[in-house]
């Protein structure tokens, strides 16, 4: 035996041997390939309409980080006057409301002492009340400041632009009218609003700024070389939009039916001095939006515009890093990941790696808290992960194609978990051994008679099928093929992975083959291939042999021998002496008494063995029903 295998052991370790010259190339491209797509990311994060996936994970971070911060107190000089489900409940008025009570409501607020109301109410045609939109224009007037919204709308169909502006009687009382609206990031969260936007030669701003403008008492923003400038400090806008710095979820700022505010039913002091911000946060009204910190409760939008206001007023907005730094950032990973790869010692690398991942992601979060800066995290961290990693992946790469080279090889003439243990342990010579096994021989009855009657072609028609479906249930139940001799299956289990409950799992399997027997049997029957179906018989044994590989350099098979492999061959021809299609030896009966119901047979004389052998029959499983117990053959023919 040993001076067969050194040639397989040396085909094995020579099929291991992976060309270094391919690694290195390996290597190289897929460094490079990885640097380009994170750049290639990067820029189409920056395109508008582009929902680039890198720019999905840098959303989410972000708002990650703003989450990471918390809530902080909101600015206490804006209240919310909330059109909201219950106020509709309450004065049963369906929307829009008569515009004589958003007068009553917009007085309350004057008698409040209200510094200003914001109207987030489209007033662009007339109300359905006789008098309601004079009595609200009136109230409007008297209010210290007010500002109401207007629209550039975008009729896409018609391929128009039209500008919705409050109706004249309300412009010539109001102190600000500015834009309203949303702009969803494209996986559907509002994370900022419109600052601007241009309707023929005039520029409109949003009513956030409008507000702010008519509080603080400053001119209102203005566009200087090509910069948004307001109160004498530029504005960080992309594509005409500025990033709202959220205080917290929906709900954070204080809310108030507007029924309540109608009837007078809330303290006059909680109006007084305030900016007063008249919006829709019913749900039905579909003005309600997910944010970075309400994705699962969404924010109605004057709550966003509260939020866009208070960022205004403190001027603390939020900047984002222009699309050059990000890339270059980038290239500055790819370089600092170039360095930790060169370490050479997998513990330190990764502590390295780790350790550096880390530390950017907290000066990132550091820039946010403190300076308000966005920088980019998801392609820097990604190039950072994957040039670390990409030398560890290629060297599983290319032990992995050789694997298979050898798996390939192997499974020709050994079992899968042979070839699994084999490429574990990479020792051929540990595969020969004495063991406990269990050895299952099945064959069929009357296949030779029935074949004579067949042609080659339909033989090999039913026998393929056959011996597919009866090796794939011997090795569901962890067991080894150890070859074919024309209709007969040899099987073990135990080895080269080792079960205790090898007998069971090798019962288990027989009785699995005969059901799958009746269900192939149907199939043929059904097909006119067959007229009585075809029966087997087996049997089964546990003892010792000698388990290993067998053969020449040329042909090399991994099998069972010994008295034990033989005398279950002989239980499998008793099976047509004895009538009964699963018979074992006493040693395995003893095994599975506990899950099988076990019957003696017979006190048998074995050929090859000097006294009678002791025979049993399994019935079935304990407690099956009696459709799913052993039957006994239908015939004993050879």
């Amino acid at each position: 035996m040993r001076r067969r295998l050194p040639p397989a052991h040396l085909l094995y370790n020579t099929a291991m041997q992976a060309p270094r010259g391919f690694r290195l190339d390996l290597r190289r491209v897929l460094l490079l390939g990885i640097v380009l797509i994170l750049l290639v990311l990067e820029v189409l994060s920056a395109i508008p309409g582009v929902m680039a996936p890198l720019e999905r994970v840098e959303l989410a971070t972000r708002d990650g980080m703003m989450r990471l911060r918390g809530v902080r107190t909101p600015d206490p000089e804006i209240v919310i006057v909330a059109i909201d489900d219950f106020s509709f409940n309450w004065t049963g008025y369906q929307w829009p409301w008569p515009r004589a009570y958003l007068a009553q409501l917009v007085e309350k607020l004057n008698e409040s002492g209200a510094r200003l109301v914001g109207m987030d109410v489209f007033l662009f045609e007339s109300g359905y009340d006789a008098g309601g939109d004079e009595a609200l224009a009136a109230a409007l007037e008297q209010t210290p400041q007010s500002v109401a919204v207007m629209q550039i709308f975008e009729d896409e169909a018609q391929g128009m632009v039209t500008l919705k502006l409050p109706l004249p009687v309300y412009r010539a009382g109001l102190d600000g009218i500015g834009l309203t609206g949303v702009n969803l990031d494209d996986d559907a969260i509002e994370r900022g609003l419109q600052a601007f936007d241009t309707f023929g030669d005039d520029v409109y701003y949003h009513w956030a700024f409008e507000t702010a403008a008519l509080v603080m008492g400053v001119e209102r923003p203005a566009i200087t070389s090509a910069r948004l400038v307001f109160n004498g400090h530029v504005v960080p806008v992309t594509q005409g939009r500025f990033l709202v710095d959220f205080a917290g979820p929906s709900g954070t700022y204080p809310t108030y039916p507007a029924s309540d505010v109608a009837d007078g039913l809330v303290d006059p002091a909680v109006f007084r001095g305030k900016i007063d911000l008249v919006g829709a946060t019913s749900i039905t009204l579909h003005d309600v939006y997910p944010t970075p910190l309400s994705a699962s409760e969404p924010m109605p939008g004057v709550e966003i515009v509260a939020n866009a206001i208070a960022t205004i007023l403190s001027g603390a907005y939020l900047f984002e890093t222009p699309p050059w730094a990000n890339l270059l950032i980038i290239i500055l990973m790819a370089l600092l990941a170039g360095f930790i790869g060169n370490i050479h010692r997998p513990t330190a690398t990764l502590l390295a790696l780790l350790g550096a991942m880390a530390a950017y992601l907290a000066v990132c979060y550091i820039f946010f808290v403190y300076a308000r800066w966005y920088l980019p995290v998801a392609g820097p961290e990604a190039m950072l992960f994957l040039g670390v990693v990409v030398p560890f992946i290629e060297q599983a790469v290319s032990q992995e194609v050789e694997k298979r080279r050898v798996r390939g090889l192997f499974t020709r003439f050994l079992s899968p978990q042979m070839v699994d243990q084999l490429l574990a342990t990479q020792d051929i010579n540990s595969l020969n051994k004495r063991a406990d096994v269990s050895i299952l021989f099945s064959d069929i009855r009357g296949f030779t008679t029935l074949s004579e009657k067949m042609t080659p072609e339909e033989v090999v028609s039913l026998l393929n099928p056959y011996l597919e479906a009866m090796t794939s249930i011997v090795h569901k139940h962890g067991g080894t093929v150890d070859k074919y001799e024309g209709d007969a299956v040899i099987a073990f289990f135990g080895e080269p992975v080792h079960y205790v409950d090898h007998a069971l799992r090798a019962v288990r399997a027989a009785v699995e083959m005969r059901v799958e027997l009746a269900r192939l049997n149907q199939r043929w029957q059904a097909e006119g291939r067959l007229r009585d179906g075809l029966e087997i018989g087996i049997g089964v044994h546990t003892g010792e042999v000698f388990v290993g590989l067998l053969g020449s350099a040329q042909r090399i098979n991994y099998t069972v021998i010994g008295d034990n492999a033989n005398l279950a061959s002989r239980l499998q021809d008793q099976t047509k002496i004895v009538g009964w299609p699963i018979l074992v030896s006493e040693r395995t009966a003893e095994l599975v008494k506990d899950e099988f119901e076990v019957e003696f047979a017979a006190l048998q004389a074995i050929r090859g063995k000097s006294d009678p052998v002791n025979i049993y029959k399994v019935m079935g499983r304990k407690g099956a029903s009696e459709a799913e117990r052993v039957k006994a053959l239908e015939t004993q023919s050879v």
